[in-house]
């Protein structure tokens, strides 16, 4: 039986969009590090202040919203408040009502080369009334097309 491959961290090179993402004083736990949950939330902001910036999405008034129906992440190296981050976003997959996004998170202070975490969620994108999957609107598949 063959062992699974470990994550690893990854370069700039491999994202396309880049998002600023200032750390908060409460985002360090105990153990002077941004806490593990932080990193969600991250991914949550990166990608909808994106969508959001492009018109893709109307979080508001909208028909179509999207929602999480899978998360992960992987931690290489700890970021700390008051350091800034960096978030760049690729789009792995588009299906026909759903998206993988992709997120690494740099030090934004440093430059740093590698990724200090990386992770995805997929939104499956619904009907905001009837939370049933609707086709991606096409605003938002000619937003994904940046993110390829």
């Amino acid at each position: 039986m063959t062992s699974p491959t470990r994550p690893q961290a990854e370069p700039r090179s491999a994202y396309k969009v880049f998002r600023p993402i200032g750390t908060r004083w409460s985002d360090n736990d105990v153990y002077g590090h941004v806490n593990n949950v932080v990193y969600y939330s991250w991914f949550d902001t990166a990608v909808n202040g994106y969508l959001i910036e492009r018109g893709a999405i109307d979080i508001h008034a909208g028909a179509v919203i999207g929602l999480v129906i899978e998360t992960q992440c992987n931690y290489f190296a700890p970021l700390s408040f008051p350091e800034p981050v960096l978030a760049g976003i690729r789009v792995a997959h588009v299906g026909s009502s759903s998206v993988r996004y992709e997120v690494g998170l740099f030090p934004g202070q440093d430059g740093a080369a590698l990724s200090a975490a990386r992770g995805h969620f997929i939104h499956v994108y619904v009907d905001r009334h009837t939370r049933r999957p609707v086709p991606l609107p096409p605003q938002l598949l000619t937003t994904l097309e940046t993110l390829k």
